[in-house]
């Protein structure tokens, strides 16, 4: 059984350099006086804020710098670039009519990275 995902909670990814809080807005979403999230929690730079620097060659960014540095790796700060919703939220809990999410739900971003929930221990509603 998941962990209902609250506002606060810490995501990774894969291509990012550190972890970056994921950010709910509090619409039809407050259950015990948290805002918890639903798999429509995916908007860069409201939702998913930017995790330091990207090491992804497919960022042109990345691929560019890399380039002049003559092949040698060269991160760039990061973009979220997200264009799909949460996957694999769970389809028997609902808040505000979507499906709530879960911290087993990955998302992908358009430079090959995945983002995952960092549990932190404090939440313990669980959903299936």
């Amino acid at each position: 059984m998941g962990l209902a995902v609250c506002g606060g909670m810490m995501c990774m990814c894969s291509f990012g350099a550190v972890p970056s809080p994921l950010m709910i807005t509090p619409e039809k979403r407050v259950v015990s006086g948290m805002p918890l999230a639903t798999i429509m929690d995916a908007v860069p730079m409201k939702n998913i804020l930017p995790f330091g620097m990207c090491s992804s060659l497919a960022n042109p960014q990345v691929a560019s710098a890399t380039a002049a540095a003559l092949g040698v790796l060269t991160p760039m700060p990061c973009i979220p670039m997200i264009t799909g919703t949460w996957a694999a939220g769970s389809p028997t809990v609902l808040i505000g009519n979507q499906p709530a999410l879960n911290h087993t739900s990955r998302l992908l971003c358009s430079w090959g990275g995945m983002i995952q929930i960092q549990p932190s221990g404090t939440n313990t509603i669980q959903i299936p």
